[in-house]
């Protein structure tokens, strides 16, 4: 057995023990006493001078005085006690006292709750309104086809009382819609609905909204309670839209937000976490939590610089809370219509769950509207319904597991229902759908927006420190095109003026019925082609006690031990978890079985030990690095093998959902020509390859999370490019065991293995569960998803679990159970944990427990993640576990497209005042010298115009006027910039798509600035193609040019509203003298006089310039504009 873990108590303990023992033993003849007392005796009984090294009763020495240094240390140390008052009262808390809590949790059932009469509450004078009761009926017909509402636990509803909804509304708002109740007088309904904006209400709206909110409520309840794991509300109206007084998009009291400030008062609950997925703002639930910081508020949703509903400013990514909530207001504004599963995905794993794992919630509250789903007329989104599990799963382990999941909008029946129920279905427990379609990349629309939301939460956010910064100074670096730097980009747009009446009739707006028909049969193919079939058994297990007859013989207390294993599966059966899972048959691995990953002659080697001596033995160990051998370790690692394929053959079969492999000796180290590291034959190794052979696998993933790198898993598949291997490793720059270089971030792969290999290295030890969480969600998951692998196999050593000997980092067992639940969500579910190191038994038992209670449903405490080292300043390891993965992403963004936007910098310092009205072209303004008022093109004039004593210049058949200085023209936007009604863009001065240009063909006739778009007329924000002068509808509109620079690969193209040029594959303005031959054609038709050269270069008649910056070769100085462009949008 491994010896206890020690305490600072305990020690203290014996050693008062050992100093009273040993007084009792002076003159007692034997040192046995002495021996049992931990002093170190001789082996005689004689009192006179016995044994070797042993001090008799009678030694004289026992009378000599301690040295003057021990006593002098002795002094130093009772002084120190003394001045830690607290010392004493110092309480240890038990390293695995949570997984010894959990061992007789089982699963608890989800709560369902809905009310049937909700389906009474429709709009009666227009039958074709979008919040319609099929919403509603649909979502259940679904859930109830799936067999799903049978499998919960259903709640009974209830109203809401007065009481619970003047926690949040005005007793005016109550009253109001009370006195709707009952009213028949559709005209009189009708127009007081129409005061309000996207509001019905029905006789029963009253009565049915009380009951959302309530049913809301009560939910919240058992999940507090206890009663219920984890729980879903489907009801209706929708709520997350209404204000304090005001009724407000379908929404007439806000259940989510009711619901919360329940928990908060009467729960007396310190952090919530609400996500709201709908695609349209709650702007209502961030109202009444901005100020809030017991309330995280993050919210998704389209908003298209504020031109799509609710039209609002807060919508935007820089309303991030005020006053004590400051930080805790999360808005990712969408920019563009058809965002994907790929951009959500991406918001998950890169914002929303570092914040979540940081900020510990106690209870997570879902908005789920369904309105982003693929073909819902109001999102226009691509999500597809097999997505949305995906989104919810690594939440259900977070807040120990209380999750309510409450509907909110969704207006296309099929995608609500089928999202709706398979949300219900990752509740229940079951494993992900796999998704059908290829995993689109991040779009750069949202690229941009979730940068600047990850700016401006930087300063509030520990976790949030993986994109490097810049100053405003360097972005003002004229010298060298800065095309790394994130610039924070806010366009307003806005919507219709306020009217005093809304429409109330013919509110719902179809899609053409092409798009409508391609969307629903996609739908009907990804429904079909979504498998949902499940193996009745959940786990199945692979163990065999001849295992245990592997040893060394030289040294029995060897770390590689025996009972490593035995006390794992011990532990499983105390739990009660043998009994839950399939037991499979051990078998040893074939020959040729083992030849998939290993040489013959290595396999042979191996053979020829049976039977030999134990010397000879220990003589060919020597020849290997940290390799022990047996007679039986050939028996022993064909068996441990085996027993991993039988695991694999479970799964892939689809007898069992999920595999664990109780095996020893490890794997991972071993190489295809020799053993290494404990290890004999690679199991893991011989697992990927067997999956790929006999089940045609194209694509496996490996995580390997034993603290020592996997050097022979990686050198086996450094060419493959089938499989993925990912591993997680203490480093220590090459100085951590295996040693050397082949664990380094820089180690990707080989010839068509290239990019598949990703290495982890931590560079200091005392990593635990935050800084792993933080590698799993912002590097290994977003690139899991990309490769989609089709199986999972976890190299699974514990050896980096707290109170390991040698690993030294301090993984939790609830820590490995997160990391596990996070990795069932791929390939379908199909994953099997194997264990390879971890050299204390109890950390390895507890560890392994709790993966295994985490693939078989059971909740596992929620770990810690650090709560509370994040109160003190950063650790040594977190701050090397940030630069590491940062060397990490910035190698693995070549390979993985997934990564693309992580190598951006961003704004240092807090890019957003106090008031939400200061960003970082405030902060750029105050840096700038903008006392030199003659520099060249200060105010957009010539470069040879001066602005000095009133100077004037003319302007063709204008009016002269007097050039401002760039102090003068800020001085008289002031307001303007204060109220956000004009932003700061940062132009490229260079983009390697200008060579795609021919400046000597440009038009030299005007180009007509009012051109309609060629595929839809439209003449609002129209943009000319550069490369074949096509014009389309811009970016914010209809995105027709868009669309036309991806099909034909023209990236560049000019505004026909302020002649500023946008790069597409740049994602960026550019301004450049070779783009003067387009744009002074434009500017002549819109103004009717030539452009103005503004560049510090001699304008040529050819238009061919060098592609430096202005102008200029790369080599030359570089000199001109500031490149600081100001535009002014009025929200009239």
């Amino acid at each position: 057995m491994s010896p206890p873990i020690v305490t600072r108590r305990s020690a203290q303990q014996a050693k008062i023990q050992t100093r009273a023992m040993a007084s009792k033993s002076k003159g007692a003849a034997g040192a046995t006493a002495a021996t049992a007392a931990g002093v170190i005796g001789g082996g005689g009984g004689s009192s006179a001078g016995g044994g070797s090294g042993g001090i008799s009763a009678a030694d004289p020495r026992k009378a000599n005085k301690p040295s003057a240094a021990l006593l002098e240390a002795k002094r130093r140390a009772r002084n120190m006690l003394k001045n830690q008052s607290n010392v004493m009262q110092e309480c240890v808390t038990d390293i695995f006292q949570n997984a010894v809590d959990c061992k007789g949790a089982v699963r608890k059932p989800t709560a369902l709750i809905y009310d049937e009469s909700m389906s009474q509450h429709c709009c009666l004078w227009d039958k074709e309104h979008y919040e319609c009761p099929e919403r509603f009926t649909r979502v259940l017909e679904r859930c109830r086809e799936l067999n799903l509402a049978e499998r919960c636990l259903e709640l009974p509803s209830r109203s809401a009382t007065k009481e619970e909804i003047l926690r949040l509304h005005t007793e005016e708002h109550f009253e109001r819609l009370k006195q709707t109740s009952g009213i028949r007088d559709d005209e009189r309904m009708e127009d007081l609905s129409s005061r309000y904006d996207s509001i019905y209400i029905h006789p029963s709206t009253f009565e049915l909204s009380l009951l959302a909110t309530g049913s809301t409520i009560e939910l919240v309840d058992h999940l507090i309670a206890g009663k219920a794991q984890n729980g879903m509300a489907i009801i209706r109206p929708p709520g997350h839209h209404a204000m304090k007084a005001e009724f407000n998009g379908y929404c007439f009291f806000n259940n989510v937000a009711l619901a919360a400030q329940h928990a908060l008062d009467v729960h007396k609950l310190q952090r919530i976490l609400i996500i709201d997925y709908d695609v349209h703002h709650g702007q209502g639930t961030q109202r009444f939590f901005y100020n809030d910081p017991r309330v995280v508020y993050f919210s998704i949703h389209r908003f298209e610089h504020g031109s799509f509903w609710p039209h609002l400013q807060e919508s935007d990514y820089h309303a991030i809370g005020s006053g004590a909530g400051r930080g805790y207001n999360f808005n990712v504004p969408l920019n563009a219509i058809g965002m994907t599963n790929g951009d959500y995905l991406a918001i998950f794993q890169q914002l929303l769950l570092p914040v979540a794992l940081e900020f510990q919630p106690e209870l997570i509250i879902v908005s789920a509207g369904y309105d982003a789903a693929l073909g819902c007329p109001e999102g226009e989104m691509e999500v597809t319904p097999a997505c949305y599990p995906h989104l919810l799963n690594p939440l259900l382990r977070l807040a120990d597991s209380r999750v309510a999941v409450v509907l909110e909008g969704g207006y296309c029946l099929d995608s609500l229902a089928e999202g709706a129920a398979l949300t219900l279905r990752s509740l229940l427990g079951d494993p992900c759908p796999r998704l059908v379609e290829v995993l689109p990349l991040p779009r750069p629309e949202l690229t941009q927006a979730l940068l600047s939301c990850i700016a401006v939460h930087r300063t509030h956010w520990r976790c949030l420190q993986l994109q490097r910064t810049y100053d405003s100074k360097e972005l003002l670096d004229q010298e060298k095109a800065q095309t790394d730097l994130h610039k924070l980009l806010r366009l307003w747009i806005g919507g219709p003026p306020p009217v005093d009446r809304y429409p109330t009739r013919d509110t719902a707006i179809p899609l053409p019925p092409e798009k409508l028909a391609r969307n629903a049969a996609r739908l009907q193919v990804l429904r079909t082609e979504t498998k949902l079939s499940l193996p009745a058994v959940r786990v199945c297990y692979s163990y065999d006690a001849q295992m245990l007859l592997h040893c060394n013989l030289d040294d029995p207390g060897h770390p590689e031990q025996p009972s490593r294993v035995q006390h794992i599966h011990k532990m499983h059966e105390e739990y009660g978890l043998l009994a839950r899972m399939k037991q499979l048959a051990p078998r040893a691995a074939t020959t040729d079985e083992v030849c998939l990953a290993h040489t013959r002659s290595h396999v042979n080697s191996v053979r020829r030990l049976m039977g030999r001596d134990p010397e000879e033995l220990h003589r060919v160990a020597a020849g290997y690095n940290s390799v022990y051998l047996h007679p039986r370790t050939f028996d022993c690692a064909t068996l441990a093998a085996g027993a991993v394929l039988q695991a694999v053959d479970s799964v892939l079969r689809g007898e069992s959902r999920h595999g664990i492999c109780n095996v020893r000796p490890p794997g991972h180290h071993a190489e295809q020509d020799q053993p290494h590291g404990f290890c004999i034959f690679n199991n893991v190794a011989i697992a990927a390859q067997y999956a790929i052979r006999d089940f045609g696998l194209e694509r496996v993933l490996i995580v390997d999370w034993d603290v020592h790198h996997g050097n022979g898993t990686q050198h086996i598949f450094e060419a493959n490019p089938k499989v993925l291997y990912i591993s997680l490793h203490r480093y220590e720059h090459g100085a951590f065991f295996p040693k050397g270089p082949d664990g380094n971030y820089d180690v990707v792969g080989k010839g068509a293995g290239r990019g598949f290999n990703v290495n982890i290295p931590w560079n200091k030890k005392g990593m635990g569960d935050l800084e792993y969480a933080l590698a799993f969600q912002q590097l290994i998951m977003p690139i899991a998803y990309e490769f989609n692998p089709q199986l999972v196999l976890v190299s699974a050593g514990f050896d980096a679990a707290i109170g390991d000997p040698l690993g030294g980092c301090k993984v939790t067992p609830e820590g490995y159970g997160l990391l596990t639940h996070w990795l069932s969500a791929l390939a379908g579910g199909r994953i099997v944990v194997c264990l390879e190191g971890g050299y204390n038994v109890n950390s390895i038992s507890y560890a392994m427990t709790m993966c295994t209670k985490t693939l078989l449903g059971d909740p596992v405490p929620t770990p810690q993640l650090g709560a509370v080292a994040l109160q003190k300043p950063p650790t040594v390891a977190h701050q090397s576990c940030v630069e590491s993965l940062q060397s990490c992403l910035e190698i693995q963004r070549s390979h993985w497209r997934s990564l693309e936007f992580v190598g951006r910098r961003l704004p240092a310092g807090d890019c957003v005042g106090e008031n939400n009205n200061e960003d970082f072209l405030t902060a750029s303004l105050r840096q700038l010298n903008i006392s030199n008022d003659d520099a060249p093109g200060a105010a957009g004039g010539a470069a040879g115009d001066r602005n000095a004593c009133g100077d004037e210049r003319p302007s063709g058949s204008k009016p002269k006027v007097k050039v401002k200085t760039l102090t003068e023209y800020l001085a008289e936007n002031k307001e303007a910039l204060e109220q956000n009604e004009m932003f700061a863009v940062y132009p490229l001065k260079t983009c390697p798509h200008l060579s795609l240009l021919r400046p000597e063909e440009a038009p030299q006739s005007a180009i007509d600035s009012g051109a309609a778009c060629s595929v839809c007329g439209s003449t609002g924000e129209n943009w000319v193609c550069l490369g074949c002068r096509l014009v389309g509808c811009g970016r914010y509109m209809g995105g027709h040019m868009e669309l036309h620079s991806a099909e034909a690969q023209h990236p560049l193209a000019m505004s026909q509203a302020d002649l500023s040029v946008w790069c597409y594959a740049c994602s960026s303005y550019v301004d450049h003298p070779r783009l003067y031959a387009y744009l002074n054609p434009l500017h002549v038709d819109k103004f009717q006089e030539p452009m103005a050269w503004t560049h510090g270069c001699p304008r040529r008649e050819d238009g061919c310039y060098p592609l430096g910056a202005d102008g200029r070769d790369d080599d030359e100085d570089l000199a001109g504009s500031s490149g600081l462009c100001l535009r002014l949008e009025r929200n009239n």
